[in-house]
């Protein structure tokens, strides 16, 4: 394998960088977005019994703001399996779950649809989840936990690759970066849609949507 060098677009714990140092590809690794929880007001802290969460920032931002008794007696519908761990980590009755909000959905609409629910988003939300809830007259609350902030950083080092996780981290790149023909690796179908928007088609997609798998599609993709 010739001297590959990747870019991270988020900072990445040790052993995942271990992976990649170990099949010998060079990492680069900047945080093109920061997360900012937001305070939950008083009159939003009386909660549907059945929650609905899409992401590893929510959970972060509820747990620092209700008890875990009170969030152990709720029922809860989220999205991603790491999302998902963390909130059984925590206690927490986790009922339903998809790897995507398109199949959560889904099985929402189809089996749970008698349920009112607490939705805990971030302002960059896609309409997903709330437009299959409304077309289904499926009553629920929108609270918003935490604020994704964008941070474009110009990168000079020549690349190789680059290492997607979310929209947001696609948007902040190309806003200080142009496109010099990188192979992209991006973590689901909601981020390579972002990079196909932008006319990009040299993309590989993780097969399940967690920063390991990215990190998997990269390595082979070098082998």
């Amino acid at each position: 394998m010739k001297n590959v060098r990747v870019l991270s677009t988020r900072k990445l714990a040790f052993n995942q960088k271990g992976y990649l140092l170990n099949a010998g590809i060079q990492l680069l690794e900047v945080d093109f977005i920061t997360i900012r929880h937001k305070t939950i007001s008083s009159d939003q802290k009386q909660l549907n019994r059945s929650l609905l969460i899409t992401s590893q920032n929510a959970v972060k931002s509820i747990l620092e703001q209700f008890p875990k008794s009170e969030l152990s007696n709720k029922e809860v519908f989220c999205v991603g399996q790491k999302t998902k761990a963390l909130l059984e980590e925590n206690h927490i009755n986790v009922v339903a779950w998809a790897e995507y909000a398109e199949t959560l959905s889904e099985l929402i609409v189809q089996n749970y649809s008698d349920r009112e629910f607490t939705f805990f988003c971030g302002n960059l939300r896609r309409n997903t989840l709330p437009n299959a809830l409304q077309l289904a007259s499926i009553k629920y609350a929108e609270i918003e936990v935490y604020e994704t902030i964008l941070q474009p950083q110009r990168i000079s080092t020549p690349l190789d690759g680059i290492l997607f996780y979310s929209p947001s981290g696609v948007e902040s790149y190309f806003n200080s970066n142009d496109y010099n023909n990188e192979t992209l690796f991006c973590i689901g179908t909601t981020t390579a849609n972002a990079l196909i928007k932008r006319g990009f088609n040299k993309i590989k997609t993780a097969k399940h949507p967690t920063i390991e798998n990215v990190i998997i599609q990269c390595i082979k993709y070098y082998k």
